[in-house]
């Protein structure tokens, strides 16, 4: 486990493995010069406990990869795993993992990690695809979607496996050091088994201090630090002939890193925007042609093509939202002359034809949302929009929309309407909302279109904005009192809703708006 300045966590980190049992022989606990006396607090657990063992370091490494070289060289054992002070192991995760690895006579055995938000305590699987059943892995080329498993600490691995090929982290200040060890780990093919089980507690604390160094992304070394990893990782694969893992990793580099840094792209100063634009046109500039032909309809691939044809910003609401998950395509749906599918008349190099191969289950479909909040039933509106003549050709036949709770995931007035042909290649319905009995929270909207042939496709709605459609609004309720309703677009452009219920609610909303002004 390693820790800095952590105080008030690492004690939780330290106990959660403990806990995991006799299996867990010894707790390497190394301290990188913290100044907040969580050295002290170990020493003191450490006093109390034969099984915990504190090292620490002299000097600040600045990163993770350091600590976790120090602890690997310490460590007797013949299995480790590594934890993070602000994280913690949940119970059985190394029994899990030991088993598994034990039984497939395996050098690494992985396992699934969730996300906590805090303090909601809201949760969400990480890479939860690759951990639906167990399965053994004489290589990783049987499952090339391992690459975008890039965390180290949902992980066991053989000691005696990491020593003999020198698997190690960066030494120092490097971000995304995980990137570097686990393409690492993948290129000296290990044999791997995988089990379902929840094997890590990835606690995120957005409203901390001092953010983690892999979820601070407002600052332009962030992204060059990833763009070093990633270059780095790849490397790594292809230098040890790992050429299908190698290309694998370059997917994954569009279909998640862009998409996710482009969602966020709108949020950044004119600056920061240039300078990401052209690190990251320089970067896929080294892809070559068999890159490109993996799925060239895929959104990430369809964004890093406007970026290479593009030597400046441009059309960052509408990337933003073909970047979000689903991806929506907005309009404008411009053609050549030839009738090809194009970006844009401004970008007709960037052919948008593979989606005429899609399945309409797969489209990149685009839905308006515009909520109305009034005194009794609101009115949501919805219009979907016609894609190439996709859509009309499936048919569209009604819309499923249900509120998801933010906090809790817990779902609210699920209602299923009729969509109606309005002409101008859309297609158009509208939804009464009960504020009261959605209650407060902040809620996302969940659509779910169905198809004449049956077929689904399950997406989010553009949130519309301009002429107050996006205002805050306050609206009597015979059940609250009275509500204070803000309907809002999130990062990658989706509707959701803020709701405060009561006299009270408003009130706590106002005295954090004064708090925010003032800070």
């Amino acid at each position: 486990m390693i820790g800095y300045n952590d105080r008030a966590h690492v004690g939780d980190a330290v106990r959660s493995a403990l806990a995991q049992g006799p299996a867990v022989a010894e707790v390497i606990a190394v301290d990188d010069c913290s100044t907040d006396g969580s050295d002290e607090l170990l020493a003191r657990l450490a006093a109390g406990e034969p099984r915990l063992r504190v090292v620490r370091r002299p000097v600040n490494s600045g990163g993770c990869g350091s600590p976790r070289n120090a602890g690997v060289d310490a460590a007797t054992a013949p299995y480790v795993m590594f934890l993070d002070s602000d994280d913690v192991l949940p119970p059985g995760a190394v029994d899990a993992l030991l088993a598994a690895a034990t039984e497939a006579h395996a050098e690494v055995a992985s396992g699934l990690c969730v996300r906590r938000e805090l303090p909601s305590g809201r949760e969400q699987p990480w890479q939860a695809p690759l951990y639906e059943a167990p399965a053994v892995l004489a290589r990783a080329t049987q499952r090339p979607r391992l690459v975008h498993d890039t965390l180290c600490v949902n992980k066991l691995y053989r000691t005696d496996f990491l020593r003999t090929h020198g698997i190690r982290f960066p030494e120092g200040r490097f971000l995304y050091e995980d990137f570097v060890f686990v393409a690492r780990v993948l290129a000296a093919s290990p044999r791997i088994a995988l089990v379902p089980d929840r094997v890590y507690v990835w606690q995120v604390r957005r409203s901390a201090e001092r953010l983690s160094l892999s979820l601070d992304r407002g600052r332009i070394e962030n992204w060059t630090a990833r763009l070093e990893a990633s270059t780095l990782a790849y490397d790594i694969l292809l230098g040890a002939g790992q050429k299908e893992l190698a290309r694998a990793a370059r997917a994954k580099f569009l279909d998640h890193e862009v998409r996710m840094y482009v969602r966020e792209l709108g949020l950044r100063d004119a600056h920061y925007r240039r300078a990401w634009w052209e690190q990251t046109r320089e970067y896929l500039a080294h892809y070559d042609a068999a890159d490109w032909e993996q799925d060239p309809a895929a959104p990430g691939r369809l964004v890093a093509r406007v970026l290479l044809e593009s030597p400046e910003p441009r059309d960052l609401p509408r990337l933003r939202e073909l970047a979000a998950r689903p991806a929506r395509l907005l309009p404008p749906y411009a053609r050549t002359p030839d009738g090809t599918p194009v970006w844009s008349a401004a970008l007709p190099q960037v052919s948008l034809a593979p989606l005429l191969t899609r399945p309409v289950a797969g489209l990149p479909l685009a839905v308006d949302a515009e909520l109305r909040p009034r005194a009794r039933v609101s009115l949501l509106r919805l219009r979907l929009h016609e894609l190439y003549g996709r859509v009309a050709e499936a048919d569209p036949r009604e819309v499923e929309l249900e509120w998801q709770a933010r906090e809790d995931e817990r779902p609210r007035g699920r209602t299923t309407v009729a969509l109606t042909s309005s002409g101008a290649d859309t297609w158009s319905a509208e939804v009464p909302v009960d504020l009261a009995r959605l209650g407060a929270g902040t809620w996302d909207l969940r659509l779910t279109l169905r198809f004449a042939d049956g077929t689904q496709r399950e997406t989010t709605a553009h949130a519309l904005t301009g002429a107050g459609r996006l205002r805050r609004r306050a609206v009597p309720s015979a059940v609250h009192g009275v509500l204070l309703v803000q309907p809002y677009a999130t990062h990658s452009g989706a509707l959701a809703l803020r709701v405060a219920t009561g006299l009270g609610g408003v009130l706590r909303v106002l005295r954090g708006r004064l708090r925010r002004l003032f800070h």
